[in-house]
């Protein structure tokens, strides 16, 4: 039977090893093949839970991609990081830029040049705005990438609001790329004593994904930038007719002293902008939240 519709995962994850991406990669003019990786990885250790243990990947190499799609019907994936998505972590300038580099041209050689259906979303060294400006036009110019990761939790100190963020938010703009705020392993959020792997990827996910999406609505990144594409990817969508009602509450009461610059309500930013959602299937609040924000944007 005929397909009605055209079914993408708009996102996958691959899994990356420190001995491939070793072979892209420079650090301070030395290859990464000689750095000590008897007990330490080039990504942070995540949250400081050993995920091995309670998580079974089943697929993440090119090859079981490929079958993956070719048994779902499936027309591409978009390819997301695994250990990468700790990024956000990460403190060393110099090696923020190494290392997204090294992994995004490990990526395209490994997965998207192999098959169009893999399609690479890009590291980038957000410690180093300009450098992340530089490397998101590499990654899309030169490989073909569609678009860029922005981990949710971060240690920079500040949320991607910030206007130091302007410039990969018109770069991404002129490119015509989106970029994607993805949930991410996390630090400080105030649930770290938690004695449980399950209590912690319960939280950090979504606790992530709010604090970005407040900074980035009242910050006025999406009045600022209207072409610009952000999506808001694994942690579900049950949480957005409840953050478009809280703040456009808080718009009401507080909006003209504290974000005069936004022009509309918050809900008409996400009904009307280019603001995108990830959904799990199984979500029973999902039938109201596209009858509310719109299936395109799910």
């Amino acid at each position: 039977m005929a397909k009605r519709f055209r079914v993408i995962d708009a996102d996958g994850h691959c899994i990356e090893h420190d001995e491939q991406i070793a072979q892209y990669a420079t650090y301070l003019g030395k290859s990464l093949k000689n750095a000590d990786r008897s007990c330490f990885s080039y990504f942070p250790s995540l949250d400081g839970w050993f995920r091995a243990a309670s998580d079974r990947i089943a697929l993440g190499d090119p090859e079981s991609w490929v079958s993956f799609l070719a048994d779902t019907g499936m027309e591409m994936t978009f390819l997301y990081p695994t250990g990468g998505l700790a990024f956000g972590l990460v403190q060393d300038r110099d090696w923020s830029i190494g290392l997204a580099r090294a992994y995004n041209d490990w990526l395209y050689n490994a997965y998207t040049k192999r098959d169009g259906r893999l399609q690479g979303i890009a590291l980038l060294p957000i410690l180093d705005v300009g450098a992340a400006v530089t490397e998101l036009r590499h990654a899309v110019r030169d490989l073909g990438m569609r678009g860029a990761l922005l981990p949710a939790a971060t240690v920079l100190g500040k949320a991607f609001g910030h206007r130091d963020f302007d410039p990969l938010y018109e770069e991404a703009e002129r490119l015509d790329v989106a970029l994607a705020v993805h949930g991410a392993p996390s630090r400080g959020f105030g649930f770290d004593f938690f004695d449980s792997f399950i209590k912690t990827h319960t939280l950090e996910h979504p606790f992530a994904i709010l604090v970005q999406f407040t900074s980035l609505m009242f910050d006025g990144v999406f009045e600022r930038f209207p072409q610009l594409r952000v999506a808001f990817l694994e942690c579900g969508a049950g949480w957005v007719p409840y953050m478009m009602d809280r703040m456009d509450d808080e718009f009401e009461k507080r909006g003209q002293r504290w974000c005069p610059f936004l022009r509309r309500k918050p809900s008409e930013y996400v009904r009307e902008g280019n603001i995108y959602f990830s959904c799990e299937v199984e979500e029973r609040t999902l039938p109201y939240v596209i009858e509310l924000v719109g299936e395109d944007r799910i």
